[in-house]
């Protein structure tokens, strides 16, 4: 999978969402997962923002 979320990691501050909301929801424990593998550049526009680096893309 090109794009995962390190549910470890994530603290649930919804950057990702707010930033791809096409790419990335909170689950209902509050944390990021991807909803999508399609938009790499939208991913990695999160990546690059996540304030914990809990996002992959690769």
């Amino acid at each position: 999978m090109p794009i995962s979320v390190n549910k470890e990691t994530c603290i649930g501050c919804g950057t990702c969402v707010s930033l791809c909301p096409s790419g990335f929801k909170l689950n209902d424990d509050g944390k990021s997962e991807p909803i999508t593998q399609e938009n790499l550049e939208c991913a990695k526009q999160a990546e690059d923002s996540c304030p914990v680096k809990a996002i992959i893309v690769s």
